[in-house]
């Protein structure tokens, strides 16, 4: 009988499901969007109910509209967004909702982090910096602080895959891979939650779930939701890992200097390594694949950036794409191309709100710099592309110091990957050939991939990552015609932030 593999995708305001077969062939995918908490733009979680609705929904429309028989499915797999961190109660109920990487009220207990561990400590063990939201130490000392009875009332603190898997199998873990992101975890090599970390930070061990590889089996099906539409009980669930771990998995980031760039609402460079030596200006952590780090070089908000203007000062293109075979990204990257490379000086920084590498700023906020009375919309709408490309270079620039190795060229996958006029603006500024790979939803594939090899379908994650198509739909090579204006914008794109970023905790509503 043909075997079904079952990959969730939680990501920041949607959930993907993907089901391959036994080949890694896929079936089919689904999506469906759900609600976000967010009161006011310091505070970002995830409404968990209408997150499971989002999931049984694209789960019936695989099973009754693609006519997959959920009767195949051998294992379930997750990938989600990192961090999101939930406190469980002790029947597991969650008596806090999943706290994101966006969500700014732990500032403060960020600066507690470093100041009592020491920021070289903490790097020393962790891999990482405390930023609010962005490693979930921090949200878990916001809750201890700011919520003490809820604390006091919490078996487990857990990840969105953790919540996930406990949603469909009554237990709790916690992959290395989202662990590497707590500021609790030895990420160089220990494998372990450190007691010297949680001590100093004032975190009970005892609240952290059990630890285990992105293969492990937690637990077999016993969700009646899943049941119900004929997932057979007792299928079993499998751990997972971060989304953009998954997400290389897939496209084939499994070896020491393979690298990968993700294009969606964050741009992300991820470099495979096997070596656990790391520098601060990454998000580094342990990969899906055993034995294995990945630096991520993350700008949080580049594509996010983009979606901005076109909602806010291109209406017109939104309404003109209304009926059109364009949509309005298309109408917008044919606008940008008008503009002179260089947009006639004007210079973006994406730090729309706050910004993880390399400069790990929660107050810093997107800048234009260079307008003139001359600017029109398309250098603006140009200048947002290149200011993703001018830190994409920063972030090359950087793993090649580190590793000691050049990048002449990366994959790119995700949403915004097949972006022809975006990808030639990278490419050209960071001087690296770009292969686009045909397939947009690499994170529910990878997360597939991982329960293929946790039940065994698979021998081992690189035969699972070898089997995908990686069709690759265009190789974009760079050029240097542009290169001497794309040096001196560089040049503004990289000494700009340092010399105003006093001015951005003066004009701050965080404390």
């Amino acid at each position: 009988m043909e075997k079904y593999l079952l990959g969730v995708d939680v990501g920041t305001t949607s959930i993907k499901v993907a089901i391959i077969d036994e080949d890694a062939n896929v079936l089919g995918l689904s999506s469906s969007s759900y609600h976000m908490i967010t009161p006011n733009q310091d505070y970002a979680q995830i409404d968990t109910e209408d997150m499971w609705q989002a999931y049984c929904k694209c789960l019936r429309l695989l099973f009754n509209g693609k006519k997959l028989d959920p009767g195949k499915v051998k294992g379930i797999s997750i990938s989600s967004l990192c961090p999101g961190v939930a406190a469980f109660g002790a029947d597991g109920e969650i008596l806090v909702d999943p706290i994101i990487y966006s969500d700014r009220r732990s500032t403060e207990e960020a600066e507690i982090i470093k100041r009592e561990v020491g920021e070289d400590k903490l790097f020393e063990i962790t891999a990482n910096t405390a930023m609010a939201g962005a490693i979930s130490g921090t949200s878990m000392l916001w809750v201890k602080r700011n919520l003490p009875e809820v604390y006091e009332k919490t078996k487990y603190f857990g990840h969105v895959n953790t919540l996930m898997a406990y949603k469909m199998s009554g237990e709790f873990a916690f992959d290395y891979s989202n662990a590497s992101y707590t500021a609790l975890f030895e990420t160089t090599g220990g494998y372990k939650w450190s007691e010297f970390l949680c001590e100093k930070i004032g975190i009970d061990i005892e609240k952290l779930p059990p630890l285990h590889p992105s293969t492990y089996v937690v637990g077999g099906l016993i969700n009646q939701d899943l049941i119900e539409m004929g997932i057979p009980s007792g299928t079993p669930i499998v751990i997972g890992g971060g989304d953009t771990a998954c997400a290389t998995l897939a496209a084939g980031v499994t070896d020491a200097g393979d690298v990968c760039e993700s294009v969606g609402t964050t741009n992300v460079l991820t470099i495979c390594v096997d070596q656990p030596k790391f520098d601060h200006s990454f998000i580094n952590r342990c990969h899906v694949v055993e034995g294995k780090w990945i630096y991520q070089g993350a700008l949080s908000h580049t594509g996010a950036s983009y979606q901005w203007f076109r909602d806010e000062f291109c209406k017109d293109l939104k309404e003109e794409a209304i009926g059109c075979h364009n949509t309005a990204f298309e109408l917008m990257n044919m606008e940008a191309e008008e503009a002179n490379p260089g947009s006639d000086g004007l210079v973006f920084l994406p730090y729309m709100l706050g910004e993880r590498s390399p400069i790990w700023d929660p107050y810093a906020r997107g800048v234009f710099f260079g307008l003139s009375l001359h600017t029109t919309r398309k250098e603006m709408n140009r200048a947002i592309m290149e200011g993703c490309g001018y830190g994409l270079r920063q972030l090359a620039e950087i793993a090649e110091r580190v590793t000691g190795n050049k990048i002449e060229s990366f994959t790119s996958i995700g949403g915004g990957a097949k972006s022809e006029t975006w990808a030639h603006i990278k490419a050209d500024i960071t001087g690296k050939d770009i292969i686009i790979l045909d397939m947009n939803d690499m994170a529910p594939i990878g997360a597939a991939l991982l329960a293929g090899t946790g039940v065994g379908i698979f021998k081992d994650v690189y035969e699972a990552s070898a089997m995908v198509d990686k069709n690759v739909y265009k190789v974009i090579r760079s050029s240097d015609e542009h290169k001497d204006v794309y040096d001196k914008r560089y040049q503004v794109y990289t000494e700009l932030y340092p010399q105003i970023k006093e001015l951005y905790k003066i004009g701050s509503n965080l404390h």
